[in-house]
């Protein structure tokens, strides 16, 4: 007998822990179960073949909304081929309208309804022993067809005890290069209207002695990242410093652990904790949403923004955490430029990370019980995603989108920092900057197209041509900098000096020419001393001083004086473990 669980990931790096909890849950049953994953990359064709190939007996697939669509394909096909097999489905995406589901996919056999380990562990003994279980309506959490082939629902199910939920990594190997799923918790203390897990009620934790044991395997494996996908993670204070005490006394060096987490719920005591931990250990991922209280307040979510506030700086200060914050545009009552207004909030925190998500009208929330009300338009298929509200028009939508890939290309790769730090000087608001480059992109027709690094930075470079022309020179050596900063470049940017073969330029303001064989003996002296053989280190010069320019509160030319070459020496074995950046240090005058 073979039942295969079939996940379908939205990249590779992926991993789906719900199928491993399945199997590992059923453990009487492990002859008879295998699991195959594949990604939302792959062509509906060749996961076709690939299931068709394997012959499953019984077939699960678990459902989300980056891949119901595939899903719902291949149960159609699927059941061409092979009509007597059957179909299960399982998952958020089916769980709450699951008599629709049949409805609209004959192919399907049920739905598994909401938390499925004892579900599936059941359905295994009713494929394998047959005769020696119940009949299907007698197995609780299951949705399945009469003999008219209309949906009954069975009984409802008991939620598990944690404690009683398997352990998925005793072997490594099927998940190398790949993120490591685990969580400690199931439920939420709070009733977000946009969320699924405002739905389950009650919170349940697994035993800090099992926990224990299971990030020790961890640690003595060196994964790379676990990701805790415990909705609110430290909603327990108890529990959150019991884990955090643990990974930072055992910590190895190399595991980061992902954590998400309500910020303004951080006590003082946390903060400190936290603040005591190797930098790259620990990153947080903080859902602030959105900053407006009338929509906070539509949402029913309870959030002490000020609070909040003072702890995400606090957690800046330790300058030790990767802080990632969340906006989700199109909330109820948030117009246009309101959203920009809590989009200036957050990004003026500063964060590693800012994503800059859309509403996805879920199946089984409160907004989606209530879309009417709200004036909702979006997406018939996954993901949902709203497209207008009562407060949001479309066009408005689309500019909202012009900022978010910006955001994502400029920002949240780590690859302009300098630069964005100088532009934030030259916008009045970061909202509008990103909105106006992301106009020039759509303008010049660039949006459809993929770019290099080294192309990105000439279209920025084209941008502010355009909208700050006289500090140009500046922003050329500031991504100059930004090049060097983040990878020892095998080719230097048009824009800049080649100085290796002696071809440097005259001072960018005075046009005067530099006397070129003492620069260039300069710069390969400079070279020889501080790029050791065997080392992985790049020597620059800058007619600005970097230094600086970092601390800059406003946009000053170069002063009217002699120019004088700053050299700055990027070290690309000693990185920042948040940023990734290279170590940078100014050769001072005393070292010349």
């Amino acid at each position: 007998m073979n039942l295969l669980l079939a996940a379908i990931n939205a990249k590779y790096i992926h991993s789906n822990l719900a199928v491993y909890s399945l199997k590992g849950y059923a453990k009487e049953y492990q002859e008879h179960i295998s699991i195959a994953e594949y990604t939302i990359n792959h062509r509906c064709e060749f996961i076709l073949q690939q299931i068709y190939k394997q012959k499953p007996d019984v077939l699960f697939f678990s459902c989300y909304i980056w891949n119901f669509r595939y899903v719902q394909e291949l149960i159609l096909e699927i059941h061409k081929l092979l009509p007597q097999l059957p179909i299960w489905a399982g998952g958020p995406e089916v769980s709450y309208e699951p008599e629709m589901f049949l409805a609209g996919n004959p192919g399907a056999s049920g739905v598994m309804l909401g938390e499925g380990e004892e579900t599936f562990r059941e359905l295994c003994g009713y494929y394998v022993e047959g005769t020696n279980m119940p009949e299907l309506k007698g197995i609780a959490g299951l949705v399945i067809r009469d003999k008219r082939g209309e949906p009954v629902r069975t009984g409802a199910r008991e939620p598990l005890d944690m404690d009683a939920l398997p352990f998925c990594y005793g072997c490594l190997e099927d998940f190398k290069n790949r993120i490591i799923y685990y969580e400690t918790s199931r439920g939420c203390p709070f009733s977000c209207s946009y969320c699924l897990s405002s739905i389950e009620k009650g919170l349940r934790f697994r035993s800090f002695s099992i926990v224990k044991k299971e990030l020790q395997f961890f640690l003595e494996q060196q994964v790379p990242q676990v990701k805790f996908v415990d909705r609110t993670f430290n909603c327990s204070h108890s529990h959150a410093m019991e884990i955090w005490h643990c990974i930072k006394e055992h910590d190895n060096g190399v595991t980061n652990f992902h954590f998400e987490i309500s910020g303004d719920l951080l006590t003082e005591e946390e903060i400190a904790l936290l603040a005591t931990m190797r930098p790259g250990l620990v990153q947080l991922e903080i859902g602030v949403q959105t900053t407006y209280a009338p929509a906070i307040q539509e949402i029913r979510r309870s959030m002490d923004l000020g609070r909040l506030e003072q702890a995400v700086k606090k957690l800046q200060q330790a300058g030790n955490i990767h802080l990632h914050l969340d906006l989700i545009a199109g909330l109820p009552k948030e117009g246009f430029s309101r959203f920009a207004e809590s989009f200036r909030q957050v990004y003026s925190w500063k964060p590693q990370q800012l994503q800059l998500g859309f509403l996805k009208v879920l199946k089984g929330s409160f907004l989606y019980e209530n879309r009417k009300e709200y004036g909702m338009v979006y997406q018939e298929y996954p993901p949902y995603e709203v497209r207008s509200t009562a407060w949001l028009t479309y066009e408005e939508i689309l500019s909202m989108k012009l900022v978010e890939e910006m955001l994502e290309v400029y920002y949240n790769s780590g690859q302009f920092e300098m630069t964005i730090k100088l532009m934030e000087l030259a916008f009045p608001h970061p909202f509008s900057m990103f909105l106006e480059l992301g106009g020039f992109y759509q303008e010049k027709g660039l949006l459809s197209m993929s770019h290099s690094r080294i192309r990105r930075c000439e279209i920025l470079l084209e941008f502010l041509a355009e909208k700050d022309l006289q500090h140009l020179e500046l922003y050329q050596e500031a991504l100059t900098f930004d090049l060097y900063y983040r990878e020892n470049m095998k080719t230097r940017p048009l824009w800049a000096p080649d100085v290796s073969e002696g071809k440097a330029l005259g001072h960018p303001q005075k046009g005067k020419p530099l006397h070129l064989e003492p620069d260039l003996a300069e710069y390969k002296e400079k070279t020889r001393k501080y790029c050791k053989k065997g080392t992985q280190s790049h020597l620059e010069p800058f007619w600005y001083d970097m230094e600086e320019i970092m601390g800059q509160k406003k946009l000053n030319r170069y002063p009217e004086k002699e120019p004088v070459r700053e050299f700055y020496l990027f070290s690309y074995e000693e990185r920042n473990p948040l940023t990734g950046q290279a170590k940078v240090r100014k050769i001072e005058n005393d070292e010349r």
